[in-house]
């Protein structure tokens, strides 16, 4: 079975909208808060190299997906990416919106669909972005893993990490913690199944 992993930019109040700046489409009044007033310490972005380092598929939600396809294949910061097979959960996006160069994409209808690709043999998914994938994810119980920066902002508005679904409560392990001068604090939770 493999582990589905949620990483996340998080401020301290749970929103995950726009880190690195929103969209047009989808634009955030504090877009880029990630990098907006928070000094920059690569220690804090460990995480991030080791998730690409382990990944062996990526995961987006369809927003997410349509905002990364056309930038991330061209990035050298997510060469490393490019050729890992991705999984999109859309009931909308049909085939001819994917990317051509941006590795093996396929796309799941369904959280069904997403459970029986956690069947199949192979290493780590990590699923970025995708607020509302998260959401629905987290709520289904399909979440193994979450990798978490925690930023030392309250945003007020914009996408949440978790829902506000009444549902029995869940436990998590820590496995890793620590924070940084600049006041990101890494926290890294295994969820008790």
């Amino acid at each position: 079975m493999r582990t589905l992993i949620y990483t996340a930019f998080v401020s301290l109040d749970g929103v995950v909208d726009s880190p690195g700046g929103g969209t047009a489409a989808e634009a955030h009044r504090s877009g880029g808060w990630t990098y907006k007033d928070i000094e920059f310490l690569p220690e804090a972005y460990e995480l991030k190299g080791r998730e690409t380092e382990e990944a062996t598929a990526l995961m987006f939600g369809r927003a997410s997906y349509e905002a990364f396809a056309p930038v991330w294949p061209g990035m050298e910061d997510f060469a490393a990416l490019k050729d890992l097979p991705k999984y999109v959960v859309s009931t909308t996006l049909g085939q001819d919106a994917l990317v051509d160069n941006w590795g093996d994409i396929t796309i799941l209808r369904s959280l069904e669909d997403v459970a029986k690709v956690k069947e199949t043999d192979g290493g780590p998914i990590v699923v970025h972005g995708s607020a509302t994938l998260a959401r629905n994810l987290s709520d289904a119980g399909l979440i193994d893993r979450y990798h978490l920066l925690v930023f030392p902002v309250l945003l007020g508005a914009g996408k949440r990490m978790f829902s506000d679904t009444d549902k029995d409560k869940q436990m998590l392990k820590a496995l890793e913690s620590e924070t940084y001068a600049n006041g990101i604090t890494k926290i890294v939770y295994d969820v008790v199944h």
